[in-house]
């Protein structure tokens, strides 16, 4: 199930919060490993493994060729442990595992958040927008900011993707931005914990004071081609979870006219699964309301099928553009940049426009 091999660390390449790149020439096993592979660390896991270290890598990635995690990951550096770390907390995440660690839970009883959290039971109709991707996060982000440069936005990353949000290299980019990051489940790495995607809401709206919160996965998302078969269909339990809080949902589906595959063109058929099958609470499903008249009359059909229970709200976002050429990330889904995907990041830009504007008038 793993890929083991040992290396040794000839260079850093890159650092961002959380975690470092490095150049890493490997032992190899077989004839077709690489001479040297890029490899990655998370310091607060394993050390901080310095050239000429000696390390334990686990290369699964790069030999299915991933490209989100196409890195060798460092496990150890066995020669030169890291220091015991005497925390607080008791929250076990990647549970099981041989990397599993200890984490403080914001509202566990050794938390300084845990008064403020202990009988926090609603969210007192904070409105949260729920992305199926990663890469719609920062799109949401300048949406909302566009519509409210002073509202408080807290991201709550759910573990469907990848478990550590040190991956995220949008994430890191976009802290300036957010009032903070909640990582749930068994993700780990934000700067609050929680057990689940309820506390996580419930962390955002009470420990981080966010006008507006944004659920998504991590990076890496896992997929089978089917229907059923993809991490992100957990985004119809977020919206549920947001109701049963309180709060009020705002679905932002994934809308395109450039994917190549007939599946995700329109309204992805994972959207179609997770807000029109597994979402049982009621969201407003937002559209561009300037989409090109094909895509828009495609999309309207699809999203409307799903109304009751949902509602379906167009929103302007053709002037939102230049929000989204003000990021500090470069937008990127499945490869494709804005240019090749407006739509796309239009449309959960719109989601962010319309969940701020909500919080203004709340």
């Amino acid at each position: 199930m793993i890929r083991w091999r040992w290396g040794t660390v000839v260079a850093a390449r890159h650092e961002w919060r959380g975690s470092l790149e490095l150049d890493v020439a490997v032992d190899a096993r077989r004839p077709s490993d690489p001479p040297s592979v890029r490899a990655l660390a998370y310091p607060a896991l394993v050390g901080t493994p310095r050239p000429g270290d000696r390390v334990l890598l686990n290369v699964n990635a790069l030999a299915l060729g991933l490209g989100t995690g196409g890195y060798a990951l460092v496990v150890a550096i066995p020669d030169r442990l890291p220091e015991d770390v005497d925390a607080p907390g008791h929250v076990v995440k990647a549970r099981y595992t041989p990397l599993q660690s200890i984490v403080l839970a914001a509202d566990e009883e050794a938390s300084p958040l845990r008064a403020a959290l202990a009988g926090a039971t609603s969210l007192d109709g904070l409105p949260v927008v729920v992305a199926d991707l990663h890469s719609a996060l920062p799109a949401v982000v300048a949406g909302a900011r566009a519509a409210r440069p002073d509202g408080r936005i807290a991201y709550v990353m759910t573990d469907g993707g990848a478990l550590p949000a040190w991956f995220s290299r949008t994430l890191d980019a976009l802290t300036p931005l957010l009032a903070g990051t909640v990582t749930t489940g068994q993700a780990f790495g934000g700067d609050l914990e929680s057990t689940n995607v309820h506390s996580g809401l419930l962390a955002a709206r009470h420990a981080l004071h966010a006008d507006l919160a944004i659920v998504t996965q991590g990076p890496g998302n896992l997929g089978t081609g089917t229907s059923w078969g993809f991490s992100g269909v957990a985004a119809g339990e977020a919206v549920n979870a947001v109701a049963a809080l309180g709060g009020r949902p705002v679905a932002a589906p994934r809308i395109s006219d450039a994917d190549p595959r007939p599946r995700h063109r329109g309204v992805s058929h994972h959207s179609l699964t997770a807000f029109g099958r597994v979402a049982l609470a009621s969201a407003d499903l937002v559209m561009p309301s300037d989409l090109s008249p094909e895509l828009a009359g495609e999309v309207r059909r699809a999203l409307s099928a799903l109304c009751p229970p949902h509602s379906l709200v167009e929103v302007a976002s053709a002037d939102l553009e230049p929000s989204l050429s003000d990021l500090p990330v470069k937008l990127s889904t499945m490869g494709r940049s804005f240019a090749q995907d407006r739509a796309y990041f239009l449309s959960a830009a719109a989601a962010g426009r319309h969940a701020a504007d909500m919080s203004a008038t709340s």
